[in-house]
């Protein structure tokens, strides 16, 4: 029997850039349930804006400017 595979580095970036893309989706939904007729994909773009590049330095630039409480786990 096999020992249990230890995750790579590179597996590690993929699950956590996958929960941030799940968090700033869900992020984006909200404001769009508060924004009819704008379409997500110009949400988004103002959401991560202030942060370009990767999605780690997006998620925590979200974190350092939310006041609702919905970017904690």
């Amino acid at each position: 029997m096999k020992p249990p595979r230890t995750p790579t580095l590179e597996d590690r970036i993929k699950d956590i850039r996958g929960e941030i893309d799940a968090i700033i989706a869900s992020r984006v939904e909200a404001i769009a349930k508060q924004s009819p007729g704008v379409p997500a994909g110009v949400i988004r773009n103002l959401v991560i804006a202030r942060a370009p590049g990767c999605s780690c330095a997006q998620y925590l630039e979200l974190c350092r400017n939310d006041q609702s409480g919905m970017l904690q786990p």
